[in-house]
């Protein structure tokens, strides 16, 4: 017998959550959003009220209104949604021993020990959604497959507060009129290169040979040619042998435009700033720095680079973001928002090759002083220290992203190689 997955979506999940905190919200179209007075408008997420209003996330609270002119927006409450999320995982956790997150309102779970066949699998998640909505007062939509790419293509199929089978049987009706920007990892850029040789379904992408799409994609024209027919054997990760942080990042849409290189250095050491703080209190070193970059036209790029050794100084963070930048963004567009992530972390405990012509005492130096910075924040506040620099435009370099933004992206691919992804039927 084949495996037993389920993925589970919250539903709405930040508009959900605030609206169970506050059920004075629930009559009304609801989106949780940045700062509307900082400039920090963007639609994070919404209910199915603003949704019926063509509200859609990415976009500004300005465009928002136009389209729903009651709609009301709230803040983010980070720390109310990781506790959801903790609360989910550990319901799906009497079910199963292998619950994997993505993200914080998205989880797979192998349900294959605890189930007889895909019917009993379905009965299942009906059961977990119930008890979902019944005991934490929000909704979840769950796809129940044979592999982890097909049960999260299921739980996107219908919304909200259900469960869709795509099965062995029924996957070639179910998913492959669907179109192919529903597959995992079949994003804008990907969709646009697929529409030029007349590939529009996952139906399409499934019978293109493979041999073609390798030819226009590389090794990931493999990967959607087996996704796209369900051949994919990705475990879903055992809970006891998830770390606890595979990533760390902030990002932050700025008070104004970004309009020169400058502007863009203050914010990268800012949030690079940020970033090393967290990396240090989990005791971690990075090896790989990444930045995303959104112009005002809300286009946008991610590009990563290997640090010279693992590190969790600002100033090493900063400067190979800020190296990304102006390797990859000629300033056609102003910018309106940054985020810098850092991945591949080691414990601070680990061993690090040193090398004999650089000398590692600057480097203990600045470290032990971002340490003593990280003391004095506990004690007094995040704003009671600062970097000089930061004065120079206070708009930007006085915002707190530590305090007021998590971001812990969770990788599919990240401890997977091509041939544990790539399975058969």
């Amino acid at each position: 017998m084949g495996r037993r997955i389920l993925h589970a979506d919250f539903n709405s999940f930040y508009a959900s959550v605030a609206c169970f905190l506050d059920p004075a919200l629930r009559p009304h179209p609801v989106a949780v959003a940045g700062n509307p007075e900082a400039r920090h408008g963007i639609i994070l997420a919404k209910n199915e009220l603003a949704k019926k209003f063509g509200v859609k996330t990415g976009e500004a609270i300005w465009q928002a209104k136009q389209k729903c002119p009651l709609l009301v927006t709230v803040k983010p409450d980070f720390e109310s949604y990781h506790k959801f999320s903790a609360l989910g995982r550990a319901l799906y956790g009497e079910y199963s021993d292998r619950v994997e997150a993505f993200g914080l309102d998205e989880n797979w779970v192998d349900v294959t020990a605890s189930t007889t066949d895909m019917a009993d699998a379905k009965r299942l998640a009906e059961v977990i959604r119930k008890r979902i909505r019944e005991e934490l007062g929000i909704t979840v939509s769950i796809g129940v497959a044979d592999n982890k790419v097909f049960a999260k293509l299921g739980s996107d199929i219908k919304k909200p507060d259900a469960v869709t089978l795509v099965s062995p049987d029924n996957f070639q009706s179910v998913a492959w009129p669907l179109p192919a920007r529903e597959l995992l990892y079949v994003g804008r850029a990907t969709e646009a290169k697929l529409l030029k040789y007349g590939i529009v379904t996952i139906g399409d992408l499934a019978t293109t040979p493979e041999a073609f799409l390798r030819a226009q994609f590389g090794k990931a024209g493999t990967m959607l040619s087996a996704f796209a027919n369900g051949l994919d054997a990705s475990p879903v990760a055992r809970t006891i042998d998830q770390q606890p942080v595979k990533s760390v990042g902030n990002g932050l849409t700025t008070p104004r435009d970004l309009v020169n290189d400058e502007d863009v250095y203050l914010t990268i050491s800012m949030l690079a700033e940020s970033v090393s703080m967290r990396l240090r209190e989990h005791g971690m070193r990075a090896k790989t720095a990444s930045l995303c970059v959104r112009d005002v036209g809300l286009s946008s790029f991610i590009r990563q680079t290997k640090l010279d050794r693992p590190t969790n100084i600002t100033s090493e963070i900063s400067r190979a973001c800020m190296a990304l930048f102006r390797a990859n963004y000629s300033w056609q567009t102003p910018i309106r928002s940054l985020t810098v992530s850092c991945s591949d972390l080691i414990g601070t405990d680990n061993p690090v090759q040193l090398s004999l012509f650089d000398d590692e005492a600057p480097r203990r130096k600045a470290e032990a002083a971002e340490v003593a910075v990280d003391d004095i924040r506990r004690r007094f506040g995040y704003r009671a220290i600062g970097r000089a620099i930061f004065l120079k435009d206070r708009e930007i370099g006085l915002m707190a992203p530590k305090v007021d933004h998590i971001v812990h992206p969770v990788g599919y691919l990240q401890n997977a190689t091509m041939d544990s992804v790539v399975g058969k039927r």
